[in-house]
Order: structure tokens, then sequence, then C-alpha cells
């Protein structure tokens, strides 16, 4: 696969993607109290550097999506973050 070439990930797919480390990786973390997610990202980050906005509000105003990225040093690294943002009680979704 050309660098260039998007990878698709899918039911379809079945190559994993080759991912080099370290990497920024963005979190998607979507819930229903901005600072339960708030307080949750710093939990999770704890002293590592990271960058952290608001994203999108539902129309409803129900949910709130806070986007966070951080270097991550391998993919084991990456799904223990990811496991921890699953895991939290105060977290609907984490993309």
């Amino acid at each position: 696969m050309d660098k260039n070439e998007k990878l698709i990930l899918d039911e379809s797919c079945k190559t994993k993607p080759d991912i080099d480390y370290p990497t920024k990786w963005g979190f998607k973390i979507i819930g229903k109290d901005k600072d339960k997610l708030l307080a949750c990202i710093k939990e999770v980050m704890g002293e590592k550097e990271h960058l952290c906005s608001l994203g999108n509000v539902s129309k409803t105003g129900k949910f709130t999506t806070y986007n966070a990225s951080c270097i991550v040093e391998s993919e084991e690294e990456r799904n223990k973050i990811f496991k921890f943002f699953e895991d939290n009680n105060d977290i609907n979704m984490v993309i």
C-alpha cells in the first residue's frame, strides 16, 4: 500500500494498519457531563503532555464531545489509554 493511500477499516478489511510509533493519536470522548469528561481526560493522561479541546454538543444538549490527543509510544500504550476511557462510567463512547 502506498503511504498516501487511505486504509478503510470496516468488516471487509482484513489488513491491520501499519502504524509507526511513536505517533500522535487522537481520542474522541463522548458523554453527558462535560466537567466529568474533562476530569476523566486529566485523570487518564496524568502528567502525559496532551491536547484537549471541546468538540460538538448534540442538538438537544444531552451529549458533549471532547477531542484529546497525545503522543503514544506503542500500540500497547494506545490501547491502554483507550481502555481507561472506555471503562469510565462517565463516558458513553470513545472513538
